[in-house]
């Protein structure tokens, strides 16, 4: 049985899988790989091909950098509500085929359809909320200094080169490019080779909406031969990766030898402290849907839960009932609560961190082990309770899964210094009624993000990004990183 058939699908998304295989975009038009190779695109929901993308070259990577180098100068000319405009009339497009989207990013990501939708919005919120922050922008301002005439000018940077990941595709397109495109700069976008077809959308949607043509541009293919040669351009101005922290090694290093300012998000292993004053069934349930959220694909979430020893079982108990409640199926169904991850080799690594961690120490108290849905040849896992030594693998590293490792502490202290015996710094959470309490051990753990009775929370305007192995070049989502795209000119006169 065909995906066709078992899920209805939009007019628009079968029309428009119905163009495979999927070109790159450079100047305004479909730009095919030189070199002629394909990448199957696997619904990882049915393990069935939704599509092929082209896989290009370095040579192609290099003619899209050269493109938006060239499309920079005037797109950069344009006064700013001209500008903003524009990408408006972007973001109304992309408002507009939000279901669209939303259905083709649940099909090549695995994400639940609703949620699909619900990272379309926030892209949509995240380029309005950048267009307005631009518009209050000062390019030239004045420094008072005795004896001289000088003042700051900014200016955008050129062509930025941006590489992200395959768990949230579409959302963090936005989150990068939007601060960059309304400081006037250009953009190359390589998409993961999982997930590139919500990307290559964006691209025609912003030419038919009138985006000058080489200002926004799509490279298709592998990391290790496209990303490669994106980030170690020497003819980009600025560059994001969105990865694990290994590749944002080889990022920053390629980067480096060109001097090219790099901005990293990676991953992390975050931690949640449950105090005994809280109200234990309400935080149990909220950390599970955590750790099923997007089956766990989340860099910031809470993938270490160190509870108090007085409601220690009270806590893990609610947490076996919540997580048998967990339906698993695939992201088109309006049931499912969990998806697939998001190809064989992610459930791979779930699964084998799991063995690893009960192979040397670990426990495992919930669940685990692949899942089967009826009907569907997917990539599906089962959610996961573990507890042990915290030096355990599965304690450690990340597994980027529906898993959790559990502990009880007795201390204050002794909590925070769990929470932060770890080589990630991301983001936490503190859960507790005492306020004065929750402000100390949210300031206390190290990391970029600390969150108060909640996880997973990014409001516009608050700086977001990591620290440690969990990135570096500042984060998102703030008007400090608006800024990072201007450059500044110190423009002095002595009277």
């Amino acid at each position: 049985m065909s995906l066709s058939t078992k899920f209805k699908l939009l007019p628009e998304v079968a029309r428009f899988l119905g163009g495979s295989p999927f070109a790159g975009f450079i100047g305004g038009k479909d730009f095919p790989s030189s070199g002629g190779a394909l990448i199957p695109t696997i619904d990882p929901g049915s393990g069935e091909k939704i599509g092929d993308i082209h896989d290009m070259t370095a040579a192609d990577v290099a003619k899209a950098v050269d493109v938006a180098n060239q499309a920079f100068p005037k797109w950069a000319a344009l006064p700013q509500q001209e500008r903003g405009a524009i990408l408006l009339k972007l973001v109304d497009a992309v408002e507009k085929h939000k279901a669209i989207i939303g259905q083709i990013e649940a099909l090549e990501a695995g994400k639940i359809e609703v949620q699909a939708q619900g990272d379309v919005q926030n892209f949509v919120d995240t380029m309005r909320y950048f267009v307005k922050q631009a518009e209050a922008v000062h390019t030239r301002t004045k420094l008072n200094v005795p004896g001289h005439e000088a003042w700051v000018h900014r200016a955008p940077w050129g062509a930025c080169g941006f590489i992200f990941p395959w768990n949230f595709p579409f959302l963090l397109i936005g989150w990068g490019i939007s601060p960059a495109l309304a400081a006037g700069n250009t953009v190359i976008i390589k998409p993961a080779e999982d997930t590139s077809l919500s990307a290559i959308y964006l691209a025609r949607l912003a030419k038919e909406a009138g985006l000058p043509d080489g200002v926004i541009n799509v490279v298709t293919g592998r990391g290790q031969t496209a990303g490669a040669a994106l980030s170690a351009s020497p003819k980009i101005k600025r560059m994001s990766f969105t990865g694990s922290p290994e590749v944002g090694q080889l990022v920053a290093e390629a980067c480096g030898r060109n001097l090219v300012p790099v901005k990293l998000e990676l991953g992390g292993k975050g931690a949640a402290v449950v105090f005994d004053d809280v109200d234990v069934n309400a935080v149990a349930d909220k950390l599970v849907g955590a750790i099923t959220f997007h089956t766990g694909q989340v860099c910031c979430d809470a993938t270490r839960w160190f509870v108090h020893s007085k409601i220690y079982d009270q806590f893990i108990a609610r947490c076996k009932e919540k997580l048998d409640q967990v339906k698993i199926g695939h992201p088109l169904d309006p049931t499912t609560q969990m998806g697939p991850v998001v190809n064989h080799r992610q459930r791979a690594r779930v699964l084998g961190y799991q063995e690893k961690g009960q192979a040397t120490g670990a426990k495992c108290i919930y669940g685990g082990g692949p899942a089967t849905v009826p009907g569907c040849d997917g990539n599906y896992v089962k959610p996961a309770l573990l507890t042990g030594p915290l030096d355990n693998v599965a304690a450690r590293e990340e597994i980027f899964g529906p898993v959790a490792y559990v502990a009880k502490f007795d201390t204050e202290e002794q909590a925070i210094a769990m929470a932060n015996d770890t080589d990630y710094g991301l983001a936490n959470s503190v859960w507790t009624g005492d306020s004065a309490r929750a402000a100390r051990v949210a300031e206390a753990m190290v990391a970029g993000n600390s969150w108060i009775n909640a996880h997973n929370v990014f409001p516009h305007g608050v700086p977001y990004g990591g620290v440690k192995k969990s990135g570096l070049g500042g984060g998102v989502l703030s008007p400090e990183v608006l800024m990072d795209y201007y450059r500044s000119t110190s423009v002095v006169r002595p009277v």
